[in-house]
């Protein structure tokens, strides 16, 4: 059976790939649509023996196969990873959606080791609901998707949850580098303008449909992905940035990471967001966008007092009850953006 679109529900989806994992002959490689965070999603192509690698060293990394809680979209990379997990285990995953939290859903697991994946929007809002110590009984959570605020780490491991930072993407097969380790086999280079390139058996085949597209990331074995990073003396990755992360605002460089950092961490927001808009003034704009009671000013001070120079503080402010999410949990930046030039006109 061919699965190229992934399609159906978490259940469906798991019935089809049994068959397709445990195929005799090579099936046909899955389609994996990417989350388009910074432009129009792309069909990736991805075989059976790169998700497999994958898996397996994945379950390596963390000691051994367990069983999975299936918390994220089945339709991802992060979700479909779980279910694939799951079969290569021999253990049928527990979905989070037949229970009325976390904690209830780890309870019905019965299989010596447990893991769950998870991305921080979701870690964030148990942090926030105090409720983070239904994550405890879990070998690993994963924490993928994005950058998670230190304080929020912090916040985990007090809990005693015991969180796994997971760098990677859908043209990886999913997380490829743990806690700034790569995977077994999993190659990792810094290239030109401090890109992340990453190469092995978890690569993707290519675009579907987008030769040009696929030739401009993927060359002699290494993905160039968007990321900026540093490779320390530890071997450890460090992100520091993407590539669409800088904003020129009145000729200053500003990196909206470490703007969206230093304001989640002021009084007042409860969540947060940075992004770049153009302006006819600046060049571009830093625009904050909160989930909480503060005001521009406040934030213009928080940021400074964080220890960024003033020409990093936001110039303007969009205030909202939560943070627009894609499919994946991913902020959607997008969005943000439209909602942040609505505001100016």
């Amino acid at each position: 059976m061919s699965l190229r679109p992934l399609a159906g529900t978490a259940r469906q989806l798991y019935d089809a790939l049994v068959p397709w994992i445990n195929a005799t002959a090579d099936p046909e490689p899955l389609i994996v649509r990417t989350s388009g965070t910074s432009g129009h999603p792309k069909d990736v192509i991805l075989a059976r023996r790169a998700l497999l690698a994958s898996a397996d060293a994945t379950h390596e990394r963390l000691g051994g196969p367990g069983q999975w809680l299936l918390a994220l979209p089945p339709l991802g990379v992060a979700g479909l990873q779980v279910l694939i997990r799951s079969i290569r285990a021999d253990h049928a995953p527990v979905f989070v959606d037949d229970f009325d939290s976390l904690g209830q859903a780890h309870e019905s697991m019965s299989a010596n080791r447990s893991y769950v994946s998870l991305v921080p929007t979701q870690l964030h809002r148990l942090a926030r609901a105090g409720t983070l110590d239904q994550l405890r009984g879990f070998d690993a959570v994963l924490l993928g998707g994005a950058a998670a605020p230190a304080d929020l780490l912090d916040d985990a491991k007090a809990a005693g949850v015991h969180v796994v930072r997971t760098y990677g993407m859908s043209e990886t097969s999913g997380g490829c580098v743990y806690d700034g380790l790569p995977l077994e086999e999993v190659q990792l280079r810094i290239g030109a303008e401090g890109r992340v390139h990453l190469g092995g058996p978890t690569l993707f085949d290519g675009y579907s449909g987008e030769p040009e597209a696929t030739a401009a990331v993927l060359s002699g074995g290494w993905f160039a992905s968007a990321d900026i990073g540093a490779i320390d003396e530890a071997g450890l990755l460090h992100i520091t940035g993407r590539v669409d992360d800088v904003v020129i605002s009145g000729g200053v460089n500003v990196a909206l990471p470490v703007v969206t950092q230093t304001i989640r961490v002021s009084a007042g927001v409860d969540d947060a967001f940075a992004v770049g808009i153009d302006d006819h003034e600046w060049g571009q704009r830093v625009v904050a966008c909160i989930v909480g009671t503060a005001d521009l000013a406040a934030v213009r001070d928080a940021v400074e007092a964080g220890g960024l120079p003033r020409s990093h503080a936001p110039r303007q402010l969009v205030r909202l009850d939560a943070l627009p999410l894609l499919t994946g949990g991913k902020v959607d930046r997008l969005a943000l953006q439209a909602l942040a030039r609505e505001q100016t006109t």
